[in-house]
């Protein structure tokens, strides 16, 4: 299972500081990864990442590992960037990316997420007067978290079950039943969460 969405308990600095500063760090960092531009600034925020992990005791070679099912993502989309454009601009993405699953690897891995879903309640109280609901979007924010792993999960299930049939080499025996299973497990999951009254 990935580590992202997976807490960690620890004694860590990172796991003593506050939910709500975490979420304000988390939320900032991603902002800066994204508004500076270069592949040298981008580089340069994978590494204080890559750090961040190591520190908040995941270890980061399990990090990596678990993470691995970026790699297909990463590696096609830095393809096209510099089929279209150029070398520069793909490893400026392919690195932004990895800094951001991994910022966002910490923060799951260092805070319980019943803390986060309270603190992100309790942050969104004062806009309730303006129509919005903050218990939906902490229950919207919990099921992308949980959403993650269980994709990259299906991701490799699929990549066996076409390593068993010999079709390894046929992207859609890996692409068609990984995007049906995806579908399928979010209708169940919007089927569950009707069932039980929510968004009615």
């Amino acid at each position: 299972m990935s580590l992202l969405g997976l807490h960690q308990p620890g004694h860590t600095r990172l796991h003593r500081t506050s939910t709500g500063w975490k979420l304000l760090a988390l939320a900032s960092a991603s902002i800066v990864v994204v508004a500076v531009r270069g592949p040298g600034s981008s580089l340069a925020f994978l590494a204080v990442a890559l750090l961040l992990v190591a520190w908040s005791g995941a270890g980061l070679a399990a990090t990596l590992r678990t993470l691995r099912g970026l790699v297909v993502v990463a590696v096609l989309m830095a393809a096209y960037l510099a089929w279209q454009q150029d070398w520069a601009r793909a490893v400026e993405a392919v690195a932004d990316l990895a800094t951001l699953v991994l910022l966002a690897t910490v923060l799951t891995v260092t805070t319980p997420i019943d803390e986060m879903l309270e603190t992100i309640t309790r942050a969104l109280q004062p806009l309730r007067p303006l129509g919005v609901r903050p218990e939906s979007v902490a229950l919207a924010f919990s099921l992308v978290i949980r959403a993650l792993p269980t994709t990259l999960d299906l991701a490799r299930e699929t990549r066996e079950a076409a390593l068993a049939r010999g079709l390894q080499h046929d992207p859609r025996a890996r692409l068609t039943p990984l995007v049906i299973r995806v579908v399928a497990h979010a209708r169940a999951t919007g089927d569950a969460l009707h069932a039980r009254g929510v968004g009615d």
